[in-house]
């Protein structure tokens, strides 16, 4: 017998709850430099160890009162509102893939809809952690982008044993790469390598660094930094990127041997994947890069940098791209809010960001379809 819908639902909605109570421990432990593995849960306030009863997702926070069983210390909101925003995006995402809208070339959850699911609820629990540090302390993790993007490169490999690579390209499910494409993926790798190379030898100064190589103690825009200096030294660290890149492209991409390797269907998926890692990075680090030399002040985070990169790693280079654009609508939005209620609370990218990218997978379908028949029709 099929098991009633409501039954996923639930199952599903508890199991974002469960996820979005270890991503709690994540927004505090990362932070701090704690693991998040050791020690058990505790009480921020006395110390004591969290029973497994009181620390069952929503329902736990609702019948201690919002305080500590112990020392009665107030439990911040945020656990609540990170349990209950993750439930609900899981379950919105499922009942979005699998009931009203369903993905095109993945329509059912057994016939490899589950994959992607999974893969994507997988960077929207990385993202919202993300956020919620972002909003916290204005800085965005790097392991978290890092662990989504390893997520994304792999998931984009292995993909194609799960889902028929040719519903892969025609839908868009994961990345893929053209031999173009792949030509310039391996070799932005190859100038990435190299960058690195010269920035470990001293060769490259890294921007934004303490000239005592000690750890900054001030916040950036108090120092008397030389932003359009820091943003050349960036520029100068991204040539070897786009020189190796473009080279690569040229010597190899019509290459016989090169077509035949790359459009091998593992090959394509993880060079697709690793393409649309570095138009995600290169759309973010451009802007901020160019808004540096152009303002005299710092524009976006390197966290934004490795946020976007991370998911153009899990949906492609081209929706990527569509996401950034769309991300700015939500800032306006909420520049708007604030003048309306004329309050002054201003909040890092990071969350925006997010935001287009989830919109992006929501329309993903119309999307594509809007794509194809502006540039491929």
């Amino acid at each position: 017998m099929a098991v009633p819908d409501w039954i996923w639902f639930v199952f599903v909605f508890a199991f974002g709850c469960c996820i979005g109570s270890f991503l709690n421990v994540v927004i505090y432990r990362l932070p701090r430099d704690k693991s998040l593995i050791t020690p058990p849960s505790a009480c921020p306030a006395c110390g004591r160890h969290i029973r497994f009863y009181d620390n069952i997702p929503l329902i736990s926070w609702l019948l201690l009162g919002r305080k500590c069983r112990h020392c009665k210390a107030a439990i911040s909101p945020r656990y609540f509102a990170v349990e209950l925003l993750t439930g609900s995006v899981f379950l919105g995402l499922f009942i979005l893939y699998f009931q009203i809208n369903p993905r095109d070339g993945a329509q059912s959850f057994a016939g490899g809809g589950w994959f992607i699911y999974l893969l994507h609820i997988t960077m929207l629990a990385g993202f919202i952690a993300a956020s919620a540090i972002d909003l916290e302390y204005w800085v965005i993790p790097l392991s978290i982008c890092w662990v989504v993007t390893a997520v994304g490169l792999i998931a984009s490999a292995v993909g194609v044993y799960v889902i028929d690579p040719a519903l892969i390209r025609a839908y868009c499910l994961l990345p893929s790469a053209s031999a173009d494409t792949g030509a310039l993926a391996v070799g932005a790798m190859i100038g990435l390598v190299i960058s690195w190379v010269l920035l470990a030898t001293g060769l490259v100064k890294r921007s934004y660094e303490p000239e005592d190589g000690g750890q900054e103690t001030e916040d950036r825009s108090e120092q008397k930094v030389n932003h359009r200096l820091e943003s050349c030294r960036e520029a100068i660290f991204l040539l070897p990127v786009i020189i190796c890149s473009a080279a690569a492209c040229w010597i190899i991409r019509e290459r016989t041997w090169w077509v035949d390797f790359s459009q091998h269907a593992v090959v394509a998926g993880l060079l697709g994947s690793l393409w649309g890692y570095f138009v995600g990075c290169g759309v973010v680090w451009g802007i901020r890069i160019f808004g540096t030399l152009a303002f005299g002040r710092e524009a976006m985070g390197l966290g934004d940098v490795h946020l976007m990169g991370a998911a153009g790693a899990v949906i492609g280079p081209l929706f990527v791209v569509v996401a950034f654009f769309v991300a700015p609508f939500f800032g306006l939005a909420w520049a708007g809010f604030q003048m309306f209620f004329k309050k002054i609370r201003q909040i890092p990218y990071g969350p925006f960001l997010s935001l287009g990218i989830l919109v992006v997978m929501i329309l993903h379908d119309w999307i594509r379809g809007y794509l194809s028949f502006m540039f491929w029709r």
